[in-house]
């Protein structure tokens, strides 16, 4: 078994493929098929609205407004999948920036690179 596992870019550029294929309803149970509970959420109909109207970027929209809040509970999963994780690590894998995951760290006592 392949030990790849696709970030959201590689999941959604497997949705435009889907698409193409019209396989737009299966597209979820095939990539939990294949990729466990690492795939996206069944919230997938809302990408494929995006690209019936045309619109095939799958990169994230830069967000003019406030920061993602995320819970500890996220934090806390990403640090026992891998203690090793850097700041700037998790500030990715969060979608947050690398000093509100500093300041999270310290908040709750713990120090990490």
């Amino acid at each position: 078994m392949s030990k790849f596992e696709p970030n959201k870019l590689h999941l959604r550029e497997l949705l435009i493929y889907f698409f193409n294929l019209k396989k737009s309803a299966e597209a979820h149970r095939l990539l939990v098929e294949v990729h466990n509970e690492a795939t996206l959420s069944e919230r997938t109909c809302e990408w494929f609205q995006k690209f019936k109207n045309g619109d095939f970027d799958v990169k994230d929209k830069d967000r003019s407004r406030r920061s993602k809040i995320y819970e500890d509970a996220e934090l806390d999963k990403l640090l026992e999948e891998d203690s090793s994780q850097t700041q700037k690590e998790l500030a990715l894998d969060l979608e947050v920036t690398q000093q509100a995951v500093s300041l999270r760290l310290k908040s709750l006592g713990m120090n990490s690179s």
